[in-house]
Formats: C-alpha cells, structure tokens, sequence
C-alpha cells in the first residue's frame, strides 16, 4: 500500500496577507490584494495594476545579502519559517543526520527575474558594471538553494519551473520523494516575484494582462467575468511541510490535509494557447483523481485556475464539465486570482493553502468580482461572497504556458 503524504505546516506571503491566518482570513472575507504598481514606475503602462506583497522585510537575511538576493528569496524564507514554526519543527535543533532528512523542492517561474533586469540595466548604463553576484542570483534553480542554505536542510535542493504549473508539479515531486524514502520531510511550495518593468511590458504585448481597470485595482482580476479582459500579475510565497502520516502521527503534528493525487498532462499544442476542447486538461483531473483512487462523484471543491483571461475560463471550464459532466454544476469552484492576481509559478501552492483553508475551516472561499458571469462560464464559481460547506476532498487545477496542465487531489484526515 503506497505511504499516505500529509501536510503538517503552512507559510505565506501573499498580496492579501503576511502569514497563513491572515492570508486565510482574507480569502474568507473576499479581501483583494491587487493595488497600483510600486515596485517601479509604470506610468507609461497600459497595465499599472498587481498584486505586490506589501511590508517584506529582508531581515530574515544576513545584512550583507540583503542587496545580493532577489526578491523571491526572502518571500521563500520568511514563507518556509512560518511552515516549520507551524509544523512544530525546530530546524535549529535537527542533528546531522536530521538535516539529511529534510528535502526542499520550489517551484518558481521567473526565479530573480528582478534581479536580472536590475542587473541589465546597470550593465547597459554604467560601464558594463556587473555585479559578482549576478549569475548565482539570477538562475531559477537557485531559490531551493538559498532556502538549504538558510535553514541547513542537506537533503535534495530542488527548483521545478513549468510555468504556471511549477509549484504544483514541485508538490507532486515532493510527496512522491516521500513515499520513495529518499527524505523524511519536504519544504515545498512556490515562490515567485515577478512584478518587473520588463515581464510587465511584455505582458502587455501579449495582451494578457487587464488594463482597464487601473483606477480601481481591487475590481482588476475578473475571472469567468463577461467583461474579463485579462490577468493581474502577482507575486508571494506559499511554502508547505510535508511528511508521511505515520511520522506525523508519532510526532502528535496538527493535519491539514493529505496530498492523496497529482496529475500532469501536455497539451502539445502551442507555446501560449490552450487547445480547444481542453482534453488534456481534462485528463489531467481525471488522472489525479485515479491516482488518489477517488471517484469524480467524491470531489466536493475544485481551485480553478482562473486566471480571468478568456480563453482560459472557458477551456478550463469546459474541461471541468468533460471530467464531472452533469454534476459538474453542482460542484463549489472558485478562483484564488480574483483577490491576489496571477503569481505565475507559486500559484498551485496559492490555490493547495487555500484549498486546506477549505478543509480547515469548512468555508468557501469566493470568486470576487463576479458582477456579470460569461454565459461561457456557467460552473459555480462561488460569486462574490464566501460559503460555509463541509469540504472532505479538493481538486486543485493549474494550466500552464507551453500547453502544461497538472493537478492535486487533497483529501481531509
């Protein structure tokens, strides 16, 4: 019988809240994190909207690193502490032979995208000025490291980045390191901070972001709205402790869920758009459902992706309908987006912690913004307005750009 892989600890540091109760008492309460840029000038910007983690501190950090790292490496940090303050692991206290034990897998997307334009940019202007840290702090596969490093974890340091899917497939990863008895314990999650001049410009190229709502930013993030017109790009960490639940129940540690499924599928399809139908995505639902040996007729709350662009809600609603068919409008969804925008990489881990909030709590959390839905999008996408409900089991979908979709079943214990 394959070992059962428990979450025991939460960490965040999202837009709508600095820690997990606030994070969570944030979702409950419909609370959007998504306020005008400040990290840089965007004036000359069609989009001058995202969803920033507001008060970060670099203090976690050693005074001399604090100008060295990116930004997503005191979001990992101060994300990954609070999960093993929560966990009631005291890293600090862990033998040699402990620290071995103990894996970290992260998926990002951009990694310190910010510290490679910041670095680019005095490059180009001042001499070819290049700081001797510029290659070690701007690689993807750095995030795990510096959290190791920080916490003395020597167990494996890795960084999964498939776009939007990567903490999603890192938790997956993560849980099957377990159960293989290569570690005893995973920090994972997702970290991402991505809100740049440059990946915001391009973006807008795209004509993926919204723009028309840049003079009330909390309304910005639509999705399955007919007057959708785009994502609200984000940035946070939401870092998890995961373990077997025969240890987790040696050691007396609080549950919050059990990560029982993941799924992952290719569309091969197109670099940016979804394929029409969404079978993969679809498959992708359906196969972490078989691998948590469950029934479409057990799933009592689907985190959608919901990114509020509008090929995605109508695929991935199409998709959920091609999985659950007539009990599909019976099923609770609803999009985590709608209050802390899109964080690329670290939005699976986003959707898992509030999907656990579900579990925790028995509460919903809402699609805010959901003033006129797209006759297209026609789940229930729990509008506007929490809802008390006995959740037992949750699906949790991302999709992703390069035609990825992967999926978590988590399961009440």
């Amino acid at each position: 019988m394959s070992e059962r892989i428990v979450i025991t600890g939460i960490g965040v540091q999202s837009p709508n809240g600095n820690d997990r109760k606030e994070y969570w008492s944030a979702l409950q309460g419909g609370q959007s994190g998504i306020a005008p840029i400040t990290l840089f000038s965007a004036e000359h910007l069609a989009c001058r909207i995202a969803g920033e983690v507001k008060n970060l501190t670099y203090e976690c950090l050693p005074p001399k690193d604090r100008k060295r790292v990116p930004r997503l490496v005191p979001l990992a940090i101060l994300a990954t502490e609070e999960a093993l303050k929560d966990a009631l692991l005291s890293y600090d206290k862990l033998t040699e032979a402990q620290r071995r034990e103990v894996g970290v897998v992260i998926g990002t997307g951009g990694g310190g995208i910010d510290f490679v334009e910041s670095g680019y940019r005095a490059f180009l202007a001042e001499e070819s000025k290049v700081s001797p840290f510029a290659i070690v702090s701007s690689f993807v596969g750095m995030v795990s490291s510096e959290v190791s490093i920080h916490f003395g974890f020597r167990g494996p340091s890795h960084v999964l980045s498939t776009g939007c899917t990567s903490s999603t497939d890192a938790i997956g990863y993560a849980a099957s390191l377990i159960r293989d008895g290569v570690i005893k314990y995973a920090i994972t999650g997702g970290a991402e901070a991505c809100i740049t001049e440059g990946i915001v410009t391009a973006f807008v190229r795209m004509g993926t972001t919204a723009t028309k709502w840049n003079d009330a930013p909390s309304r910005g993030s639509r999705p399955f709205n007919a007057d959708r017109d785009g994502f609200v790009l984000s940035e946070g960490s939401w870092m998890f402790v995961l373990e077997s639940y025969e240890n987790a129940i040696r050691r007396n540690a609080k549950i919050y869920a059990e990560v029982a499924g993941y799924g992952s599928t290719c569309d091969a399809y197109h670099k940016v758009q979804i394929m029409p139908g969404g079978d993969e995505s679809a498959r992708a639902l359906q196969l972490a459902l078989e691998h948590a040996k469950l029934g479409t007729d057990e799933v009592e709350y689907i985190n959608l992706h919901g990114t509020a662009t509008r090929l995605n809600d109508e695929i991935e609603t199409i998709a959920v309908k091609k999985v659950f068919n007539s009990r599909s409008h019976r099923i609770p969804t609803s999009s985590t987006k709608s209050m802390i925008g899109h964080p690329q990489g670290a939005c699976g881990a986003a959707g898992v912690a509030a999907a656990c909030m579900s579990l925790e709590r028995s509460v919903i959390h809402p699609t805010i913004n959901l003033d006129n839905p797209d006759p297209a999008c026609d789940l229930d996408y729990v509008p506007n307005v929490s809802r008390n409900a006995s959740v037992g089991i949750a699906l949790c979908n991302c999709i992703a750009f390069g035609s990825k979709n992967s999926a978590l079943v988590l399961k009440k214990v």
